[in-house]
């Protein structure tokens, strides 16, 4: 999910995830740092940090301005990511319990879930992307992502297929649209500007094809 090094502390992978999404190279604010500080001290996996920025990310976007910040503050990001944190716990204090109720289904497989609903509604709406639709839901089928990165892979796999089946003066736009929303950039590394062009592009595709949760 990152090119920090294997070293990199919690600290430095939600901010470099953050600023990523934000579309911004601006460094995070005091408040910020605290909360950062406070997630950090719960011990909780970097992912399910992720995993609330993501999601507030994915929601903002679809209100947001052409070429505004996504995201203005990562306490903007605080009530999706404390709702992931207490899912997570949730999870591991049920671990053991395992046997005594049903499980909740991830996070995961939830999106997953969703996904499917959306390809098969697609299918239906817009026949020239048919084709395209009952093929990844095939693929979909055939595997339900257990983990947070491989279900950003899962879901990039489909929004970049469903890009190239469009015509090329929409997918011209949408990459424009994509590349055009960075500020900032001089002082995003080479990896967070990728990371925040490949999340505007993949938002792009989700919106004019009315995929995903945001």
């Amino acid at each position: 999910m990152s090119l920090l090094p294997e070293s990199a502390s919690f600290e430095e992978l939600v901010h470099d995830y953050f600023l990523a999404l934000r579309g911004s190279g601006l460094m995070l604010s005091a408040l910020d740092t605290e909360l950062v500080t406070a997630w950090a001290a719960l011990g909780v996996p970097f992912e399910v940090v992720a995993r609330g920025i993501a999601r507030s990310a994915e929601k903002a976007l679809w209100d947001a301005r052409p070429g505004e910040p996504v995201l203005r503050s990562l306490r903007a990001c605080r009530r999706q990511v404390e709702a992931e944190i207490k899912r997570h716990r949730e999870r591991t204090a049920g671990a053991g319990e395992a046997t005594r109720r049903p499980a909740r289904r991830t996070f995961e497989e939830l999106r997953h879930a969703q996904w499917t609903a959306a390809l098969e509604q697609l299918a239906e709406t817009e026949p020239a992307l048919a084709p395209r639709s009952q093929g990844l839901l095939a693929m979909l089928a055939r595997e339900v992502p257990q983990d947070f990165e491989r279900m950003q892979a899962q879901e990039t796999l489909v929004s970049l297929v469903l890009l190239r089946a469009l015509p090329f003066p929409e997918r011209r736009a949408l990459w424009r649209t994509a590349s055009g929303a960075d500020s900032d950039a001089g002082f995003m590394s080479a990896h967070a500007r990728r990371l925040s062009r490949r999340f505007r592009l993949l938002m792009a595709v989700r919106r004019r094809l009315g995929l995903g949760d945001a």
